[in-house]
């Protein structure tokens, strides 16, 4: 019994899959997914997929690879309980597998509103898998108008690409700002005018409810005491970290599937990655829970160097990307809290109007930098921060002065 189990299909598990080939590894790994297809990428989801119905999702690598690779794909049979005494997992179709070593990844489940009650509505859809982008896909083409619950990164990737199609668009947030827990006030008031000013409308400090549910639709809520009707409704309001498993195996969680520096969970034999984990970050000096294709993919080769005896403490700069219409924001970094002591920001111009950067320092400590429609200054940036560097603020918000010129 040597094997590797991955529970899994998305962009951790992928990425182990291709690590562990690399080392050599893929002969003993089984991957166990709940959908019925291979690992995809996710971003395009939110936006090109829901375009046309000729848009197909974009595998990770084709079926064949896995076939060549060695690895045991089990497709659309989930796991259904994991036993830690025995080292097994149950499959949904009974199957047992046998392991030395197994691997969460999980993921994260879209959050939904009690209000609504368990019964589906044709016209409510969220957005984490293929199976819901293609309901959303659907639902899209005959809808007029999309009303999208949350300001969030999906929330308002959707709201976009219903905007481009020719729908009439409203996004309702409860909190004072777009991508409050995310960006900068700074960045989340720019992307609130662009959005504007293309003709969507977005209400704030929003207090939603009163939702009015006829036969098999919601037809109506209420948004500040008005009551608006709805044709489409996308719930973006963020999402739950997948811990059923891990908890009835009595791993240790909070608000995640909790993990140390090489990803091991309060069993060591078991490893957990992406969504669903709470794992230790040098820079933030704290417990964080990420939910990105990037810390995804890293966590992964951190798993991968512990599972093959070269474990090494994971120390990745986060970093993120959304596109939203004609922006394209990049960040670099964590943003610290509104009112950190000691946060400055300084604006970089990029090239043209619509492009520029962001620059926060704590105490002069260059900690995270915001990129819109500047690509180049995301790439520098990342390298300063993942180097350490520390320009002057008034020298890298110089657009005289070339980023890649401060690494020397």
């Amino acid at each position: 019994m040597d094997s590797i189990v991955i529970i899994g299909g998305g962009h951790a598990a992928a990425q182990l899959c291709a690590s562990l080939a690399e080392a050599g590894q893929a002969a003993r790994v089984h991957l166990v997914c709940e959908e019925a297809c291979e690992p995809y990428h996710r971003p395009p989801l939110s936006k090109t997929f829901l375009k046309a119905d000729d848009q197909a999702l974009q595998p990770h690598r084709p079926p064949k690879w896995y076939e060549e690779a060695g690895i045991h794909m089990h497709l659309g049979d989930p796991a259904v309980a994991i036993d830690r005494a025995a080292r097994t997992v149950t499959l949904r179709s009974g199957q047992v597998l046998p392991w030395a070593e197994l691997v969460l990844a999980t993921g994260s489940r879209a959050r939904r509103l009690p209000g609504l009650g368990d019964a589906p509505l044709d016209n409510v859809v969220t957005l984490r898998a293929a199976g819901e982008a293609q309901q959303l896909r659907a639902r899209l083409a005959q809808a007029q108008q999309v009303t999208v619950l949350g300001g969030g990164f999906i929330g308002l990737e959707v709201a976009c690409t219903a905007l481009a199609l020719g729908k009439k668009v409203l996004v309702i947030e409860s909190a004072p700002r777009l991508l409050g827990r995310a960006v900068s006030p700074q960045l989340s008031a720019h992307v609130l005018r662009t959005h504007r000013d293309a003709g969507m409308e977005i209400v704030l400090d929003a207090r939603s409810g009163g939702f009015q549910v006829e036969g098999a639709r919601l037809a109506s809520l209420e948004v500040n005491g008005e009551r608006r009707g709805v044709d489409l409704l996308l719930l973006g309001i963020g999402g739950t970290p997948e811990t059923a498993l891990a908890q009835a195996a009595g791993l240790e969680c909070a608000d995640g599937i909790v993990v140390d520096a090489r990803m091991r969970t309060s069993d060591p034999a078991v490893l957990a990655i992406g969504d669903c984990t709470r794992f230790p970050d040098r820079r933030a000096g704290r417990a964080l829970r990420l939910e990105s294709v990037q810390n995804a993919n890293d966590q992964a080769r951190t798993a991968t160097a512990t599972l093959t005896g070269a474990a090494r403490d994971h120390d990745a700069l986060p970093w993120f990307w959304s596109d939203q219409g004609g922006l394209r924001l990049q960040m670099a970094g964590l943003m610290p809290p509104e009112g950190t002591p000691g946060l400055t920001t300084v604006r970089r111009p990029g090239p043209n109007d619509s492009a520029f950067s962001l620059l926060h320092y704590v105490d002069g400590q260059l900690v995270c930098v915001e990129s819109v429609n500047a690509p180049v200054d995301h790439m520098m940036s990342r390298k300063l921060l993942e180097a350490g560097r520390n320009p002057p603020p008034e020298v890298a918000a110089d657009p005289a002065v070339p980023l890649k010129s401060l690494l020397a």
